[in-house]
């Protein structure tokens, strides 16, 4: 067996599963989620009627790097996004197509980390616990940055030492964050380009989340932007991810993509090529009619807003809750210990929440997820506000 395994620790909803084990509900209270970021509003309808226009091409093996057209309407959107000017993205070397990206961002890390070597991978701290198990796997040492409140909960990259740096392979990043919401600006992405090319390391952005935003002039800005913006056309160093489980509700059709410098995509390709991940051909024209209309995001967004607005408006008398910069996540601070926080609101109020401790390690003295819960306002408007009542409840018992 791969020894590395053994190094792999449970995964928060596996730890969230013990926690709650022996507790009993109130019966007459109805089950409430907000622990998985799952998207539950309704897939679009031209993205249903693509499917069943194309369920003939079921007979079809795909191809590893995708059909033209959707690689050609993937930099489509990236550009018009972005702003990144016509032609900066060259569909046929710098896109590929992934059946999520959860698997393709694992994979990366097998990519390009030398197992032989002493590769550390660099990762934000609360994470997605997929960074980590990727970097494991690898043979990598994960390495982290905490993300707090006293910074905003964006990465503080100069207080990274010289021999991380030295060490670094890989770096993952999240913006908008997960679980905080946070976006990174422009002027810091643009200095981590910078250590990445002296330092030789790649970036590998994770931008699922966005899409969800609140102010329809302030898009959150991504990484190939930033290397746009300081002369890096080929964006050496740089890859991104995004995926159509959250920007349009399509958590099931496994469908993302991964963009930016071409020789690393070609290595990427290479791996793919024997991993055996290929998106199927209805799966694929359905993701071109989702990425070549913005009508049905915007309408994503506004359902979000109209969610914060009515949360925030029945917790903030009770307990000091704020709107993220972007995503669906509310990164609650809580007045005792998050995971008795999660417990004793799922005792009391039937209502699950997942402990934010369970997302962070022990770094640098610290566990940056301790005292937070994370909250996905995913469910329908009304089972939101119910939520939040019953919340606020348990709080004033507290």
């Amino acid at each position: 067996m791969n020894p590395h395994l053994d190094q792999l620790q449970p995964y928060p909803f596996e730890k969230l599963a013990a926690l709650k084990q022996g507790c009993t509900p109130p019966v007459d209270l109805s089950p409430i989620a907000l622990s998985i970021g799952e998207p539950k509003h309704d897939a679009p309808a031209l993205v249903l009627q693509a499917i069943r226009q194309q369920l003939d091409q079921i007979n079809h093996y795909p191809l590893t790097r995708g059909m033209p057209e959707l690689r050609q309407a993937i930099a489509d959107w990236l550009q018009q996004r972005f702003a990144l000017g016509a032609d900066a993205i060259d569909a046929d070397s710098q896109v590929l197509p992934v059946t999520g990206t959860r698997e393709a961002l694992f994979a990366l890390a097998q990519t390009v980390v030398d197992p032989d070597g002493n590769d550390s991978v660099l990762m934000p701290n609360p994470f997605y616990q997929i960074y980590e198990g990727a970097a494991l796997l690898a043979g990598a040492t994960p390495q982290f940055y905490n993300t707090t409140a006293d910074n905003g909960y964006v990465p503080d990259f100069d207080a990274i030492d010289e021999a991380s740096w030295q060490r670094c392979k890989l770096l993952y990043l999240c913006t908008p964050g997960n679980p905080t919401g946070a976006v990174i600006d422009q002027a810091q992405l643009m200095a981590l380009i910078d250590k990445a090319q002296r330092y030789d390391f790649i970036i590998a952005s994770d931008e699922c989340y966005s899409e969800i935003y609140f102010d329809e002039s302030r898009p959150p800005p991504g990484l190939l932007q930033a290397a746009r913006a300081c002369g890096n056309d080929a964006f050496a160093h740089c890859v991104v991810f995004h995926s159509l489980s959250k920007r349009s509700n399509l958590p099931g059709l496994r469908s993302g993509f991964v963009a930016g410098d071409a020789e690393v995509l070609k290595r990427f390709l290479l791996y793919r090529t024997y991993h055996g991940c290929a998106m199927p051909p209805v799966h694929q024209h359905a993701s071109i009619a989702a990425w070549r209309d913005e009508a049905h995001v915007r309408d994503n967004r506004e359902l979000y807003r109209q969610k914060f607005d009515a949360v925030l408006d029945i917790l903030q008398p009770v307990i000091a809750a704020k709107k993220p910069d972007a995503g669906f996540y509310l990164w609650l601070n809580t007045p005792i210990d998050d995971a008795e926080f999660a417990r004793g609101l799922f005792v009391s109020q039937h209502v699950t929440v997942l402990p934010g401790s369970y997302l962070s390690r022990e770094h640098d003295g610290i566990n940056p997820g301790s005292g937070h819960v994370r909250m996905a306002l995913v469910a329908p408007l009304e089972a939101c506000i119910e939520a939040a009542h019953r919340i606020r409840t348990f709080i004033q018992t507290l």
